[in-house]
């Protein structure tokens, strides 16, 4: 009798075990979302864990167990903005894909993520006194450039091996194709200037950014 009870029993908990860890992803995405939420109004210093538990709809021990601290939660909120608009195979391989498609791809990407409002708030924190002599920005800076520059260096080499580019130091013509894209604009969004942000506008000025990289790199 016993036996034929426990059988059930342990059946039962082992389906109760595995919901936990959907549950689990779940809370991680919204102490996400919620942070980046209160971020992007407030602020870094203006954001407290309690506040970032109360708008997710968990414990402030949750938010602890899940990111360590509000560095390492302001840390993971950068790293999920930039992987959800520029993920990984954004930049694999496929030669198949031609180089100025595959240029364009990865601009068209990168501008429409700088000029979010949450990526303009984010540069804005960084800029604050309070920030910039913590160790906040070394952490945005692995999170986030740090891991797109180290990816398109990437390409640009694997390009480079193909015969299509020719370029003496990949990461510094990294650097120079971000830099570009950014531009005036990005600096006139993060001091709210105004500027012109149609598609046409931004499809215009990213297009010339590929146009010159490949003028100064492409295999001729």
């Amino acid at each position: 009798m016993h036996a034929q009870r426990s059988k059930p029993a342990t059946a039962q908990a082992a389906r109760s075990s595995n919901p936990g860890r959907p549950k689990d992803l779940a809370k991680r995405a919204a102490i996400l979302e919620a942070a980046k939420q209160l971020f992007t109004q407030n602020g870094y210093a203006g954001v407290s864990m309690d506040q970032i538990a109360q708008a997710a709809g968990v414990s402030k021990l949750t938010v602890y167990s899940h990111f360590g601290d509000k560095d390492g939660l302001f840390a993971e909120v950068v790293r999920a903005h930039c992987e959800q608009a520029m993920p990984a195979h954004l930049f694999e391989p496929d030669p198949d894909l031609p180089l100025r498609e595959r240029l364009t791809l990865v601009a068209r990407a990168f501008l429409q993520m700088v000029m979010t409002p949450e990526a303009i708030a984010g540069h804005r924190i960084l800029c604050s006194p309070q920030v910039a002599q913590s160790g906040i920005s070394e952490l945005f800076w692995d999170a986030g450039p740090a891991r797109i520059d180290t990816a398109f260096t990437a390409l640009l080499q694997r390009r480079i091996e193909a015969g299509q580019l020719e370029i003496p130091e990949p990461s510094r013509a990294s650097c120079h194709f971000f830099t570009l894209l950014k531009g005036n604009i990005h600096a006139q969004a993060v001091l709210g200037h105004g500027f012109d942000s149609s598609t046409e506008e931004l499809n215009a000025h990213l297009n010339s950014v590929v146009d010159l990289f490949l003028r100064a790199y492409a295999v001729r």
